[in-house]
């Protein structure tokens, strides 16, 4: 009678202690079964976190976050289609991510003071448990902030910007940059255009001047990049001012500062 007892006080005790349990949603990104298997087995102890899908690639992912709003990403960098950050750079609002990624290592220690963790595969299950105890923590902290934005600047800052990944009408679409025409400065955000469509992304003119390959392409006004391989034609537009045509029949101002960087790109001083 007594062990009956007992054992119904301790069921009582344990959902007790499970209701008040914080739990959090998982998500699993990346393109090796294994690997999302792995992470999986690793998380069959913690009974604080639900994994609600898993993917194998960043679009997969990207609705897969968007549809379940998790609390903690586990993300591959290298996938096909889209990649690690350029899913992230998708997001309006980024969950707690955990890079899981053969990544080189000494990239991936310009991320670390932005990132919650990575883990370096192949990783030891103490290495895993230390990651998912910062996840926590920064789930937990009141003054828990974005983190993904410098992560995606510091990507690319060592990648070099070869594509952009933008929405339209709710999909995703990727831009090689060779293609873009020109940019164009609109408010908060910047009007990519390539040869017949203009997508619009929420970025700044300076981070793309940055960015952008200085070889090809040259700020010719506060509002305006040109991509000079599609420059059909230059024509005075004020007296301190120029146009330029591009091959799809757009006008972009230039600046006198600009024209005199146009000039010296083209050699034409």
């Amino acid at each position: 009678m007594t062990a009956v007892i007992l054992k119904s006080a301790y069921l009582f005790l344990l959902k007790l202690n499970f209701k008040d349990l914080q739990m959090y949603k998982a998500v699993i990104i990346d393109d090796e079964s294994l690997a999302r298997e792995q992470i999986i087995n690793l998380l069959d102890d913690h009974d604080d976190v639900e994994v609600v899908a898993e993917c194998s690639n960043g679009l997969e992912g990207y609705h897969a976050i968007n549809q379940h709003k998790p609390h903690i990403v586990f993300l591959d960098v290298q996938m096909p289609k889209v990649n690690g950050f350029e899913m992230l750079e998708l997001l309006d609002e980024a969950p707690v991510v955990i890079f899981s990624t053969a990544y080189d290592q000494y990239a991936l220690k310009a991320f670390e003071v932005h990132a919650v963790d990575y883990l370096l595969k192949p990783f030891s299950e103490k290495r895993f448990l230390q990651a998912l105890e910062q996840a926590r923590k920064k789930l937990t902290s009141v003054n828990s902030v974005k983190h993904s934005d410098g992560l995606i600047e510091s990507y690319l800052q060592q990648q070099g910007l070869t594509r952009l990944v933008v929405k339209k009408s709710g999909k995703i679409i990727i831009i090689p940059v060779p293609e873009i025409y020109y940019l164009e400065a609109t408010g908060d955000y910047v009007a990519i255009h390539t040869k017949g469509e203009r997508y619009l992304k929420l970025q700044t003119m300076k981070y793309f001047e940055e960015q952008l390959e200085k070889t090809s392409f040259v700020r010719v006004h506060r509002s305006y990049i040109v991509n000079l391989d599609f420059i059909q034609r230059m024509e005075p537009y004020t007296k301190d001012s120029w146009v330029v045509i591009m091959q799809n029949e757009a006008r972009v101002y230039v600046s006198r500062p600009g024209m005199k960087k146009l000039k010296s790109m083209l050699n034409l001083d």
